[in-house]
Order: C-alpha cells, then sequence, then structure tokens
C-alpha cells in the first residue's frame, strides 16, 4: 500500500489519526527505520504471529479512541518471550480505558537497541503549512521544551542548525558519560520527514500532526520507536498566485497621475476632505477628482456623481464612506479605476462584515480595480508626492513599508522621519482582503528606488508565499510582528502541537530567511535606519566593535549589553594601544576598548583629536563597527569650543580613507533638557544627511547593529 492509500483509507474509514501500525509503514515508505513487527488480534496464536521477530518484545495497543496509549495502560515493553507477550495483551484487554474503546489489534515489535531518545514532530501550521520540530526526549521536551522548528522544506543546513539550537546537545556529543550518537541519522531522518522530498511535502496537506517519540538514536543509526499520525479535516488552500510583473503592476499607484476622493463633503470636513488638503501640502501636481452624487465642486474642485464619469482614468482613489456604499461605487468604475484604497471600516475585522468584504473584492473586479483595504487609513509615496501623514516629508528615500495598521502607519512615517529614515514609499494594507503584504513585498524587491523593506504584520495570509518570498529576498526585511505572544495550543493532541505556539514559527521564520524579527516599534525603525544608513557586509559580517566616546559608567554598561548581544567588544591590540598612547592624550584618558575620552580630551584640538584616535581604529583593521557614543550635557559650560561638528566631520574622513572597513554609529546622549534636545536634534540632522545613524542610546544601537551583524552572518553561510 502506497503513503497516499495509507491515509486515504484511514480518512474513509472514519478515522482521524492513523494507528500505529499504519504510521509506521508510512515512515517506511520513507525510509525512516522502524522496528520489525506484527498485528495481531489478541493473545491467541502468538507462537506463529511472532515467529519472524527476535525478543525482547514491546506490545501497544491500537485504537482510534486512544490516542495516549500509555495513559490507558497500552503499552508494555522488556516482553521476553511469547508468554510474557501473551500476558501483556490480556492485561490491556482487562484496563478499563481499553476495555470501553474500540482496538483494532495489538501491535507487537522488537524492542530497539538502547541509545539517545529524540522527539522529531511537525504540526501543519495554519498560515505557514508543515512546521517541523525536533529535540531531545525525557525531561528535555516534556519539562524544558528544548526544541527547535524551521518550516518546510527543510535543507541540511537546517537540520543541522536545529540541532546545534538544542541546549541538550552536548548530550549527543558524549557530555556527561553518554555515548556519543549519530547527529548524521538525526539529520537524515529530518530530511526524510521535512525535506525538499520528504513526507510532510508530499502528504503535508493531510497531515495535522505527527510526533515520532521516541526516535532511539545509537552511534550508527535511528530508530522510529512510536509513530502517532494526526489526520487533518480539510486540505489547506492553494498559494495565491504572484503578480507577472509587480513594478509595472505598482507603478501607478505609487506614481499616480490622477486621485479621485470619495467621500469629501461640500458643506463639512470629512477625512476625504482632510485628504484633499494633505494632496495640496504635499505638492501633488496630478489631476484630483472629488466623487459626491449632487454637488459640483469641493474645495475648489469640480465633483462627479460617480468614478466611471470622471474626465480621465483613476490611478488611485481614496474612498471614505459607509462599507455599504463602496461595493456599489467600484463596480460604477466600468473599468477606469486602477487601484482603490477603501479606508472605511465594518468589512472583514467584524463577524457581520465577512460577507460584505466579499463582496467588496468582486466588486472591485466587476469594475476593473485592485483594493487596498479595507480599513486602513492609505498611501505615502514621496515619488508620487502623496501622504494621508500630515507634515510628512516629500525627501525620497530607500526604505519600503508595509503596515497592516492604518495608525501605526502613521507613527512609522513621523517618527521615522525625526530619527532619518526616508521612505519609498509606505501602504497600510488593513484587512488585505485583495492586495496584501506578498504583493507588496514583490514590488519592494524588484522596485530599484527600495534597498529595505519593513513590515508590520498581524496575520501573513498565504504564509507559504510569504516564507517562499523571504527566502529569496536580496535586500534586508524588517519585521514587527502583531500577536507572537498568542496562547499555545493547550488542547493539542501532540507534543509538538502544545509546543509549536505563533512565537516558535516566525523565530523559524527568521533563522530560515535572514529577516529580522523586532519587538517594539522603536527597535524597528532603529533597526530600519541601520540598514538604510550602513547597509550589510556578508564577506565580512559584524563582531567586533570599538565604543569610542565619554563617560567611563555608560562604556562600561555599554560593554556588558553589547557582549550579551553577541557583539564582542575585546582589548585593541598592541601596535593599535602604542599608536593611541603615543598621543600623549589628556589625564583620565583610556584607551583600551571602550576608549574612554573625557570632555577635556574631546575637545582637544576642536575636537579634531578624534580624527587621529578613529585613524588608529580603522588603521588596526580589528574593528568591524564603531560607535562613538557623546553626553551632550557633558559638554555644557565648559568652554566657548563646540567639538560636536568637527566629531562627525572627522568620522567622514575617516571613513572615506579606509572605506568599507568598519560600520560607524553615533549615540547622542542627553537628559531631555531642551536646549540639549534641540542641540541633539541639529546633529543629528547634520550625521543623518552625512549618512551617519544617529541613536539616542547605547543599547539602542546595540540592538540594530546585533541585527545588521545577524544578517550579514546569515548571508556569509548561505
Amino acid at each position: 500500500m502506497n503513503p497516499a492509500e495509507i491515509i486515504s483509507n484511514a480518512k474513509a474509514s472514519g478515522r482521524r489519526s492513523l494507528d500505529e501500525a499504519s504510521g509506521k509503514r508510512l515512515l517506511d515508505a520513507y525510509d525512516i527505520v522502524v522496528p520489525a513487527s506484527t498485528t495481531v488480534d489478541g493473545p491467541d496464536g502468538l507462537d506463529t504471529a511472532l515467529a519472524g521477530l527476535t525478543p525482547p518484545f514491546a506490545v501497544k495497543v491500537m485504537s482510534p479512541d486512544i490516542l495516549h496509549k500509555s495513559d490507558a495502560g497500552g503499552v508494555a515493553i522488556g516482553m521476553a518471550n511469547t508468554a510474557a507477550v501473551e500476558e501483556a495483551i490480556r492485561a490491556m484487554q482487562s484496563a478499563p480505558a481499553i476495555r470501553d474503546s474500540r482496538v483494532d489489534g495489538f501491535l507487537v515489535e522488537e524492542m530497539a537497541p538502547a541509545g539517545q531518545e529524540i522527539v522529531i514532530g511537525a504540526i501543519r501550521e495554519p498560515q505557514f503549512g508543515p512546521m517541523i520540530m525536533v529535540g531531545l526526549g525525557g525531561v528535555f521536551v516534556e519539562v524544558l521544551a528544548d526544541v527547535a522548528f524551521r518550516l518546510c522544506p527543510i535543507t541540511e543546513g537546517d537540520a543541522r542548525a536545529m540541532l546545534g539550537e538544542l541546549r541538550g546537545v552536548a548530550l549527543l556529543r558524549g557530555a556527561r558519560g553518554h555515548d556519543a550518537v549519530s547527529e548524521d541519522a538525526i539529520v537524515e531522518a529530518l530530511l526524510r520527514i521535512g525535506g525538499a522530498d520528504g513526507l510532510l511535502m508530499a502528504h503535508g496537506g493531510a497531515i495535522e500532526e505527527l510526533d515520532i517519540n521516541p526516535l532511539i538514536v545509537s552511534a550508527d543509526r535511528a530508530v522510529a520507536v512510536d509513530a502517532r499520525f494526526i489526520l487533518a479535516d480539510d486540505e489547506p488552500l492553494p498559494e495565491t498566485a504572484a503578480l507577472a510583473d509587480p513594478s509595472a503592476v505598482f507603478k501607478p499607484l505609487f506614481e499616480p497621475e490622477t486621485i479621485a476622493v470619495v467621500g469629501a463633503s461640500s458643506t463639512g470636513t470629512t477625512i476625504g476632505n482632510t485628504f484633499i488638503d494633505r494632496l495640496r501640502e504635499t505638492g501633488y501636481s496630478g489631476a484630483i477628482y472629488p466623487i459626491h452624487p449632487t454637488a459640483e465642486s469641493i474645495a475648489g474642485l469640480p465633483a462627479y456623481p460617480s468614478l466611471g464619469e470622471t474626465p480621465e482614468p483613476v490611478d488611485y482613489a481614496f474612498i471614505a464612506v459607509g462599507a455599504d456604499r463602496v461595493p456599489p461605487m467600484l463596480r460604477a468604475a466600468n473599468g477606469r479605476l486602477g487601484f482603490a484604497q477603501v479606508i472605511s471600516a465594518g468589512f472583514g475585522e467584524v463577524a457581520a462584515g465577512k460577507a460584505l468584504q466579499d463582496e467588496l473584492v468582486a466588486a472591485g473586479r466587476e469594475g476593473g480595480c485592485r483594493v487596498i483595504g479595507p480599513n486602513c487609513l492609505g498611501l505615502h509615496t514621496p515619488r508620487g508626492r502623496v501622504s494621508f501623514a500630515k507634515g510628512a516629508s516629500m525627501e525620497a528615500g530607500s526604505v519600503g513599508i508595509i503596515s497592516q495598521s492604518g495608525g501605526l502607519g502613521t507613527d512609522i512615517i513621523r517618527r521615522g522621519q525625526i530619527r532619518g529614515i526616508r521612505y519609498s514609499g509606505l501602504l497600510t494594507v488593513g484587512n488585505s482582503a485583495d492586495i496584501g503584504p506578498n504583493d507588496l513585498l514583490d514590488f519592494y524587491l524588484a522596485d530599484p528606488a527600495t534597498t529595505v523593506i519593513g513590515l508590520y504584520l498581524e496575520d501573513a495570509k498565504d504564509g507559504r508565499r510569504f516564507a517562499r518570498i523571504l527566502g529569496t529576498a536580496d535586500k534586508p526585511i524588517v519585521i514587527l510582528k502583531g500577536g507572537r505572544t498568542a496562547e499555545g495550543q493547550a488542547a493539542a493532541a501532540s507534543h509538538t502541537g502544545s509546543l509549536a505556539g505563533d512565537d516558535r514559527v516566525w523565530d523559524a521564520l527568521a533563522a530560515q530567511t535572514g529577516c529580522v524579527l523586532t519587538e517594539t516599534l522603536d527597535d524597528f525603525l532603529e533597526t530600519l535606519l541601520a540598514f538604510q544608513m550602513l547597509g550589510t557586509r556578508a564577506e565580512r559580517p559584524t563582531e567586533r566593535v570599538v565604543l569610542f566616546g565619554n563617560g567611563g559608567g555608560t562604556s562600561v554598561l555599554a560593554t556588558d549589553y553589547f557582549a550579551k548581544l553577541g557583539l564582542a567588544i575585546n582589548p585593541l591590540d598592541d601596535a593599535t594601544f602604542a599608536t593611541l598612547d603615543a598621543l600623549n592624550l589628556p589625564p583620565g584618558t583610556s584607551v583600551v576598548n571602550p576608549i574612554d575620552t573625557p570632555v577635556a580630551t574631546l575637545q582637544t584640538e576642536e575636537g579634531k583629536v578624534a580624527e587621529k584616535i578613529l585613524d588608529a581604529i580603522y588603521a588596526s583593521g580589528e574593528a568591524d563597527a564603531v560607535v562613538m557614543h557623546l553626553n551632550l550635557a557633558s559638554f555644557q559650560g565648559r568652554g566657548p569650543i563646540d567639538p560636536l561638528d568637527n566629531l562627525i566631520q572627522a568620522a567622514l574622513r575617516t571613513q572615506e580613507r579606509y572605506p568599507g572597513q568598519a560600520h560607524f554609529m553615533l549615540v547622542l546622549r542627553s537628559d531631555g533638557e531642551a536646549a540639549l534636545d534641540d542641540i541633539k536634534r541639529k546633529y543629528r540632522t547634520r550625521a543623518n544627511a552625512a549618512g551617519i545613524p544617529v541613536y539616542d542610546e547605547l543599547a539602542n544601537a546595540a540592538r540594530a547593529l546585533r541585527s545588521v551583524a545577524m544578517l550579514e552572518q546569515f548571508r556569509a553561510n548561505r
């Protein structure tokens, strides 16, 4: 019987799970070693049934009503002969939980040789499809949850990385008196389950959960001793199709020549009127067509009764009217509208609106347009001079954003531009009923104006396509994920299901694709800033960092924090130390690493001494990154010399002399006093203009630099 027949026969008989014998036949079909076995109906005739098997034996009940056989008294091990097997089966038949259940028979199999217990499991993750897990057995999985996950298909590199993530991996290698076991055998089993040609890629849509617990691994092989397959009730939805030419498709959206506004009033102020004001503020030069059933003009512009009656076809429509009024409007566009951004709420985000959302998408298709949203805020595109956010900069940049939250989109624009981030575009997609994050990802990856991509997501919609896009991305992708701490599946039928929370999925996604996960809006923005200004160097991943600035205690705390994040603050080599020592810097200066320079030192030569210090650091070739930190309060009342601009210029000249030698970041610290904050804003602007990312605290810079280092290391390993 082939694997598909094993699964289909079980489903045809009304089973939600495979019996263990069928499950092991399925594993055997994919060359997973299973114990030699036979099935019997009861305790009679065992001499003939066990004739080809070698004791000791294990006996297990097979019942569609019993998932946890041990709890029901349905497992016996170490049976030395036929008589012991007979006794074990009779005992099971009399156990209350088994006596009251349907019993298909009893599986009798040879005991596996001693070895290390491993758990291999899988679930069909709702958004991403099959996801595989590995962990050490016993207390490691039961209590410590010492497991690692990856999305399928996995590669050999993924499998080995999973083992490397286990806290108990040393036990596989012979630690604390344990015999070393074959990691190659575990990797082979993982690939046969979750690899490109593995069981899950062929049949994962039909399997809800899988537990091989334990897989007993010895020095030369791995044997699947127990296997549990929970079957899925339905087949997963097919992966959505990618756009043929995303650059061409989205050009009219990000560079619209004509815009319609639905929902502006001729007598009051609505969100539609506000959007017209925004278009005038940003200097939008294209045609603006207010749509109103009766008004002749709105905000000094001629109004038109429908989207199908404007003088020219419309590239982009901003729609903010009652939800039930939107589908008829889209149908009336009659093929003359490209994109409809539906700001209105009352669709799929509430149960009562799901049918209306389906109608909205269908109406868009009938009217010849694509729908963005609903339940969103709008578009920000400096290249098209359009923004829904007041005060948004129209300076074109290289950071492309996709946000499932409209309000957070406003924060990303305004708070990001204060930090120095400049955007190639930002689109709030809301419910993503039609156009979704995957479509925009394809666009930004193809867009020459975009070098860094950021996403705020609450769900991935078509997770399989999303993971595939991320896996082939050649640009840094930073994700701020909402809802990562949702409660796990407490009632899951397998260990794997109970351990595979939403957080595990995203961690696996990051490990496999190199995307960067952030936990707060500040970290999200500051990581985007780092990628925008620093870029990445796969040929030399960042590991060694030099801290240079004023504030001894600050440097000590920063050293601890950088080290905690895996960024080494190592002492400088002897030659560099000697070069710095020869500068005869003022008393109180420390030229180890961190390089601690009091204000008096930084004011030496009007701040130009910093260039000599930086030159020595860069010339050594020992630093992968240099982080300069300045406590602005320390400069107050310390004489007429303001060295800050000279310090920035020194950093620029040094980097020009040593191109690509080390990333450079600037930390400007203040105590919140208004005058200091004004100074910080001034120098942040100057540094940003020079391509230097500026951070408020060393910890913020450390987290952003760690993200850069992680992506560099991922690309180096790939």
